[in-house]
């Protein structure tokens, strides 16, 4: 598919992503608003749509999502990479509702053992958001709700590869508070995630094993809120060489609700761990966060807020060589940090000014800032904004030994650095919505292993994104049809090589029907352009799914999933197998 027909196939469809300007966001600006209202490009993920969907893991659910390029070492299960706005893995901040769940050794973020039946809804926020959130958040914020469930509830899904999925849960509530209870459980026999040729290469099938509990409860003290969630995975995941036990854990307990008539507040202790162990390579990681993050938002009149707070962070991290029974490095590091934005409407402009200070251990102090400027019109609103982000090097750029002296860590590396510029457009006319989004990003003192003879870590990179995304949707009595596309330009600055793995174009279409007796049909096309990996160039792809569901009884769901359904051959990582066609049916039960 050609930029040409790319550009002709939006133009055709008055149609695109099932996102909606009238859905709240909490996490653009660290406070309850509409996506309209927003001076960012947000997208937001409802449980109705996960549950249209029927995609079986995260990576199949945001594939469609505009800005967002994937990357996935076999199948489900397997290590996977997700680089939104062109940025690297490590410039999305993910959230799990509201702790960071990034691994502090590598400083990526395994979402692809985050389960889909447990999460409720998804804000995608694309560019910088370090002014609110500091560190990682360069190309964005991906923030996961988990579900709150009441009654009882169930899921059974078989498919192709072996695939057995189970879920149950049950959940109460009164005017008081609520609790709820969520187990779940996939066994995924799989596919060879290696092709013939690749290092290391078995023809066995590499398969996936999971196991999630989520709990979640509330409780009313009198005005406030008082909330806790938690999301503990567990995962046994094979590779040629051997099996790697991922263990995930993400709890948070918060206290929230007004302290005057114009004045609320959001008080969040969080923690995270991750544990990574590959007995084969005789490597054992461990991390282990504490999170406090104090948020508050006070009405200035009726069209002001002031949004300011402060937040402190305790990393652990360790690398342990499990046969010498050596530690390689054991590190933990400190972070505080304090934040204040003004955001408001005057006339039919929107405003949003936003400052944030960190302080950190390895680096000291950095302060980022953003700005943005909207202008309100008749069924539509244009707006610019400006804004700064950073990375924190991670405790394995820091400290690791490396391997005889070559890649190791260096403990006087600086953040990463970003700045962003964007141009934003979003029209309604009628039932059809329109977004136009243009971006230009430049990210300095990229961390990369060129120091000397040894090749240690060292800030020497620089790199440039420009990119255009197109978003459409229309809904027509029955039907509801949506269509986007990404055009991007994502290269090395200095040397003006194309960044691995981001494709120059992606655009997609989906298109959905309700006959109105129950029975809903959808079917979506996904396209991809050639991309650069690090042996060569990956093919340009496009993969066809198809999806039924029918409600054939009070409560009780049945549906049909053919992901893949043209059996397309493609690759989204050099040397890595991919699945073929892939029929999943579950039956679903709330």
């Amino acid at each position: 598919m050609s930029l040409s027909l790319t550009v002709a196939v939006l133009a055709a469809l008055p149609l695109a992503t099932p996102e909606s300007l009238d859905a709240v966001t909490v996490t653009a600006s660290r406070r309850p608003q509409s996506v309209a209202d927003a001076l960012a490009e947000v997208s937001v993920i409802e449980r109705a749509e996960i549950d249209a969907s029927q995609a079986p893991d995260l990576l199949e659910l945001l594939r469609l999502q505009a800005g967002i390029d994937l990357s996935r070492t076999g199948g489900s299960g397997q290590q996977s990479s997700l680089f939104l706005r062109g940025t690297n893995s490590n410039h999305a901040l993910f959230l799990v509702d509201g702790v960071r769940v990034a691994s502090s050794n590598t400083g990526a973020t395994a979402f692809e053992h985050l389960p889909l039946d447990q999460i409720e809804r998804i804000e995608i926020v694309r560019g910088p958001r370090a002014s609110y959130y500091g560190s990682d958040a360069i190309g964005g914020v991906i923030a996961i709700t988990t579900r709150e469930r009441d009654g009882a509830a169930g899921l059974l899904r078989l498919g192709s590869y072996g695939r057995v999925d189970a879920a149950a849960a049950y959940g109460a509530s009164n005017e008081r508070g609520a609790f709820s209870v969520q187990v779940g459980a996939e066994e995924y026999d799989g596919l060879s995630a290696s092709l013939p040729g690749a290092f290391g290469y078995d023809p066995d099938d590499d398969g996936y094993s999971h196991r999630n509990l989520g709990l979640r409860g509330r409780h009313e003290l009198g005005s406030q809120r008082l909330s806790f969630s938690g999301l503990a995975t567990e995962q046994d995941v094979d590779f040629d060489q051997g099996v790697t036990d991922v263990r995930q854990h993400a709890t948070a307990l918060t206290i929230e609700g007004p302290l005057s008539v114009a004045w609320t507040h959001r008080f969040t202790l969080g923690g995270a761990r991750d544990d990574l162990d590959t007995p084969a390579y005789f490597a054992q990681f461990s991390t282990r966060r504490e999170n406090l993050d104090w948020v508050h938002d006070l009405a200035l009149g009726q069209a002001q807020h002031l949004v300011f707070g402060v937040n402190a962070q305790h990393e652990r991290g360790s690398n342990v060589d499990t046969f010498a029974g050596d530690t390689a490095y054991s590190a933990d590091l400190k972070h505080y940090a304090g934040f204040v934005g003004w955001q408001g409407k005057s006339g039919d402009f929107d405003h949003e000014l936003a400052l944030r200070y960190d302080d950190h251990d390895s680096f000291g102090g950095r302060a980022t800032g953003q700005a943005a400027l909207g202008w309100r019109f008749e069924g539509g609103r244009i707006y610019a904004s400006w804004g700064e982000g950073f990375r924190a090097p991670n405790l394995n750029e820091l400290y690791s030994p490396g391997y005889g002296g070559y890649y190791a860590g260096n403990p006087e590396l600086d953040p990463e650095r970003s700045n962003s510029l964007e141009l934003g457009l979003d029209l309604r006319l009628g039932e059809v919505e329109l977004g136009v989004n243009a971006y230009r990003t430049r990210i300095d003192d990229l961390i990369a292993y060129q120091g000397g003879e040894t090749f240690q870590a060292v800030n020497v990179a620089r790199a440039a994104v420009d990119g255009v995304e197109l978003t459409v949707q229309r809904r027509i009595d029955a039907w509801l049809l949506g269509a986007n596309a990404t055009f991007q330009d994502a290269r090395d600055a200095d040397s003006d090589q194309e960044l691995l793995r981001r494709p120059d174009q992606k655009a997609n279409v989906q298109i959905g029907y309700s006959f109105g007796n129950g029975v809903d049909v959808a079917g979506d096309l996904g396209y991809v352009s050639e991309r650069l990996d690090f042996d060569g160039t990956l093919d340009a792809y496009t993969l066809v799914g198809l999806r039924a569901d029918w409600s054939f009884a009070e409560r009780w769901h049945l549906g049909a999933r053919l992901s893949n359904a043209l059996d397309e051959e493609y690759s989204l990582a050099s040397g890595f197998a991919t699945p073929g066609s892939e029929l999943m049916v579950t039956l679903r039960w709330e």
